[in-house]
C-alpha cells in the first residue's frame, strides 16, 4: 500500500494513478495534526488496513496529477541518519565504523517544495540520495534477527548538507538540521510491497542529468544491523525515520534554480526545487570527478558571497 497526504493533509492511498481520500476511515485515530495521525495509523495498522483496503476498493479516487502531494511523514519523532554507510561501489577497503546522527524533524519538506540554501559560509551545499525505512512498532534493543519485523515501510529521502561550516569539530548540527534539508516522499510504501530492500536501485537527477546511481546492496552495514545499533542507543517509535546512507561518489553541488529528482526503486519519484537568494555557484563536478582529477575535496565555490 502506498500512503500519502494530499492537499490539506488528507490521508490518502494511491490506487494506480488515482488518489483515494481515506481521511474519514482514520478520523477516529487520536491526533492533533497530520504528523501524529500518520504515526497513529502506523501503530494501529493491523486494525485499520482492512478498513482502508475496503474503502479504496469501493472508491474511484481522483488523478494523482490533480492533487498537491505533501510529505508522508510531516512530523516524525526522530530522524536517524546512518553515516558513511556505503562501500562506494566496492572501492573502500573495509566498512567504516557504524555511526549515525540526528536530523531535526523540522527539516522535512515534501514533493514540489523548495530546499532553501541559508546565508552561511558553507564550502558547498549537497543533497544525499537515500532510501529510508520507517519504524512500525516500538523498537528498543532489537536484535538483527528480529529487526526486519520492526519496519513499517520505506520512503525516498534526501539528506541535505551545508558542508565546511566552522568550527570543524562542531559542525554536524548546523550542517544537517537546517530547515528544508530533509525532502521526503512522495509516498510511504508499506514493507510488503518491497521484496528485497537490500537490492534497490537509487537514482538522483539534477536538472535532468543523472548524478547519483547506485544500489542498496552496496551498504556497508545492512538494514538489520542499522536497526539493531540505533535501537540499542535509544528507543525508536512508530513513524520514526531511519535513513540508510548514500554512495558519496556522485554527490554534487546544489544551486539556485536546480530541479532535483530522486527515485528509489518501487518508492515513486520525489521532485523538489532548490533556492539560493545569494545566487552562489559551483562547478557541476561530482565527488568522483574530483577524485579522478586528484582532489580529495568537493568542488570549490566559484562565485557569490563567501567565494
Amino acid at each position: 500500500m502506498k500512503l500519502l497526504f494530499a492537499d490539506d493533509y488528507r490521508l490518502s492511498v494511491l490506487k494506480g494513478d488515482m488518489v483515494v481520500d481515506c481521511s474519514a476511515v482514520v478520523a477516529d485515530i487520536p491526533h492533533s495534526g497530520p504528523g501524529d495521525l500518520m504515526s497513529g495509523l502506523i501503530a494501529r495498522f493491523d486494525t485499520y488496513r482492512p478498513k482502508l483496503e475496503a474503502h479504496v476498493a469501493a472508491s474511484k479516487g481522483v488523478p494523482l496529477a490533480s492533487v498537491r502531494v505533501r510529505p508522508p511523514l510531516p512530523k516524525p519523532g526522530n530522524i536517524v541518519c546512518m553515516a558513511v554507510n556505503y562501500m562506494e561501489d566496492g572501492t573502500l577497503p573495509a566498512p567504516a565504523p557504524i555511526n549515525a546522527f540526528h536530523k531535526a524533524p523540522g527539516a522535512i519538506i515534501g514533493p514540489g517544495d523548495t530546499m532553501v540554501l541559508p546565508d552561511v559560509p558553507a564550502t558547498i551545499f549537497e543533497g544525499e540520495a537515500e532510501m529510508a525505512l520507517v519504524i512500525g512498532k516500538r523498537a528498543s534493543n532489537v536484535s538483527q534477527h528480529d529487526a526486519m519485523g520492526y519496519i513499517f515501510g520505506y520512503i525516498n529521502f534526501i539528506d541535505g548538507s551545508a558542508r565546511g561550516l566552522k568550527p570543524a569539530g562542531n559542525s554536524f548540527f548546523q550542517m544537517k538540521s537546517r530547515e528544508t534539508f530533509a525532502p521526503i516522499g512522495p509516498f510511504l510504501v508499506t514493507a510488503d510491497e518491497i521484496a528485497d530492500p537490500q537490492k534497490l536501485g537509487i537514482t538522483l537527477w539534477v536538472n535532468g542529468e543523472i548524478k547519483q546511481k547506485f544500489n542498496t546492496d552496496d551498504m556497508a552495514h545492512k538494514i538489520p544491523r542499522c536497526i539493531e545499533w540505533a535501537s540499542s542507543i535509544h528507543t525508536l517509535e512508530p513513524g520514526d525515520i531511519l535513513a540508510t546512507g548514500t554512495n558519496h561518489r556522485g554527490l554534487n553541488s546544489f544551486m539556485d534554480g536546480d530541479k532535483v529528482e530522486l527515485e528509489v526503486e518501487g518508492l515513486g519519484r520525489l521532485h523538489f526545487n532548490v533556492r539560493d537568494d545569494l545566487k552562489r555557484t559551483w562547478l557541476r563536478e561530482t565527488r568522483l570527478d574530483r577524485k579522478n582529477q586528484g582532489h580529495d575535496t568537493p568542488t570549490p565555490q566559484i562565485s557569490g558571497k563567501y567565494a
